[in-house]
């Protein structure tokens, strides 16, 4: 029979926290349990304050264990993704007997002997995040990948690695935050690395592919080719750029510019066909309208995203390999859902662009959201913790129940009636969504039911009419996909 263990993750994101916990039998891996909670105390994937970072993670680890009736004992948890600086590292070793194969102990060695050697500019303020081997040479051959110089016969040992270097204030800030909470760090992961785990497949690796991590508070490049993981850079700017863009141009709320980039929220506002037409329209108190058209909205944020995907093709030709990336640009994180945003990037770079989300490595009944882009980081540490052959994470067996998939009908008229405007409005503020024209449906759509009961966003007086917003909303779904703008 095989050993059944439960691993536990968690992504601390400048948006947001993921929490992931997994069943894992053999190279089987069942997701259980994965929830997101709005984060605080991060900044660019950094944790700048562990005392506020450390509130939402508390609620959401308690949630877990009380929904799951467990006890998290540890987690792995992933490393900041700005402020990583890239070198090279070399190693040699020389071979007791070299008539004896080459063996992977060896070559782990050698990865860590160049690792420890590597002399840190500043060792009190700096820590290796990971290193990555990049090409091996024997006694009469080079540029070997790791798998041709595994069972080779030579003298000499000799490793070529790329490290990855970060804020040792920051992995400490980590440590403070779990060690509070009374939890084990099992391990801690370089977050490029392990996503292309979760998105990426061995083709990609192998051809040539450049994997664009679009988080809250940082965008990631890492590129691929030889199965390796060769270049990687990380760009100050995310999708807290984005809403603080909109909250700026539109003098509102933080809060409502998030509603409003998720409702609305599009690139390329020259392609929103009838949407660039419509208008939102917001009241405080007993104030004037103010109203903004969805076009502006497109322009405001089309102009951001394409000021990082300009720093991304400009990452990819100061790595070299932009001609090298036949599998073309994989996009993912929470940021590649932005409408029109794949197609932007393929006609600023030529490339081939997909949307990446967890390759059918897992299976997870009952949490859909672990099949999201935004998911990618948290799924990619588990299965590399599986990978890692990690100890148990919980202290109870999870007893899990099939899940039947959802029956799905009348899409739209749920999310109008229930899901849209409940989860995305708070305590003080509301939305008034206007077109001008719009009074109702055509006759031959089934118009959507009015939502009698009111809401708020924020403590500012704001007020939403909800029979209007249903039908502007139904207006949103029907009309901004990918597909058909």
């Amino acid at each position: 029979m095989i050993d059944e263990k439960y691993i536990a993750a968690v992504d601390l994101g400048s948006s947001k926290i993921a929490l992931c916990v997994a069943k894992v039998s053999g190279d089987d891996v069942q997701i259980v349990y994965y929830k997101e909670h709005p984060s605080d105390g991060i900044r660019g994937s950094i944790v700048t304050n562990p005392m506020k970072a450390s509130a939402p993670l508390k609620k959401a680890i308690a949630e877990a264990e009380n929904e799951l009736m467990i006890k998290i004992l540890q987690v792995v948890v992933g490393l900041p993704r700005d402020g990583v600086i890239q070198q090279i590292a070399d190693g040699k070793i020389e071979r007791s007997n070299p008539d004896d194969y080459i063996t992977r102990e060896e070559v782990e060695n050698l990865k860590s002997i160049a690792v420890e050697a590597y002399p840190l500019d500043d060792a009190s303020n700096q820590v290796m995040y990971g290193a990555v081997a990049q090409s091996f040479s024997i006694d009469d051959q080079i540029h070997l990948v790791e798998d041709d110089t595994i069972g080779g016969l030579s003298s000499t040992l000799e490793g070529n690695f790329k490290v990855f270097i970060g804020s040792r204030k920051a992995t400490n800030a980590i440590d403070k935050i779990f060690n509070n909470l009374g939890i084990a760090i099992a391990k801690k992961y370089f977050l490029p690395a392990v996503t292309a785990k979760a998105v990426l497949s061995e083709d990609d690796r192998q051809n040539g592919v450049a994997l664009i991590d679009f988080g809250g508070g940082v965008t990631s490049v890492a590129i691929y080719h030889g199965g390796i993981m060769r270049h990687y850079a990380a760009i100050p700017f995310g999708g807290k750029t984005v809403t603080n863009d909109i909250r700026i141009e539109s003098s509102i709320s933080d809060s409502l510019a998030e509603n409003l980039k998720l409702a609305y929220g599009a690139c390329m506002p020259n392609k929103l066909a009838s949407m660039s037409e419509k208008i939102i329209q917001i009241q405080y108190d007993d104030q004037p309208y103010k109203e903004i058209p969805v076009k502006y909205l497109s322009e405001v944020i089309d102009a951001r995203e394409r000021e990082i995907i300009n720093a991304i093709l400009y990452s990819i030709q100061e790595s070299g390999m932009q001609k090298l990336l036949r599998s073309g640009i994989v996009i993912t994180g929470g940021g590649a859902s932005m409408v029109n945003l794949k197609n932007l990037l393929k006609d600023m770079s030529g490339y081939n662009v997909r949307i990446g989300s967890a390759r059918r490595l897992i299976t997870a009944p009952g949490c859909m959201g672990a099949n999201s882009p935004a998911a990618t980081s948290v799924i990619g540490m588990i299965l590399s913790a599986k990978e890692d052959n990690l100890p148990e994470c919980i202290s109870v067996p999870v007893r899990i129940e099939e899940t039947p998939e959802p029956v799905i009908e009348n899409v739209i008229e749920e999310v109008i009636e229930e899901s849209a405007p409940v989860t995305q409005m708070t305590d003080d503020e509301f939305i008034h969504g206007s077109t001008g024209t719009l009074d109702g449906f055509p006759e031959n759509e089934k118009k959507p039911k009015k939502i009698k009961k009111k809401a708020t966003i924020e403590k500012n007086g704001f007020k939403l009419f909800w029979s209007k917003i249903t039908q502007t909303v139904g207006n949103v779904y029907d009309s901004v996909t990918d597909d058909n703008l």
